[in-house]
């Protein structure tokens, strides 16, 4: 059996961006230091996984300051939400060709 792999976008297979995309598509926009908690990964790895989504354009980015302190906060574009959609599909596509 062969299984088409033409919606699987490589860009989610990574946990963490898969983690991220999801937490996005499904709330209007998270900020920095909440993701991080929430996914349980270090500020490396989390910056460095928003970035590649983000080079992707995939995710925008705000910028702003609450009181004195800055907030970056995140927030899943147009173009992200249609991907991440494709890919899900692609993966239900892929189970459902698994129980055959």
């Amino acid at each position: 059996m062969k299984i088409a792999l033409t919606n699987f976008d490589k860009a989610f297979e990574n946990r963490v961006r898969l983690q991220i995309m999801s937490v996005l598509v499904a709330n209007e926009s998270y900020d920095f230091n909440s993701l991080k908690d929430l996914l349980e990964v270090t500020d490396g790895n989390l910056a460095s996984h928003l970035k590649a989504l983000e080079k992707d354009e995939y995710i925008t980015v705000t910028k702003s300051f609450l009181g004195r302190k800055p907030n970056t906060r995140y927030h899943a574009s147009d173009q992200g939400i249609i991907a991440f959609k494709k890919h899900l599909e692609a993966l239900e596509n892929l189970i459902k060709q698994q129980k055959k």
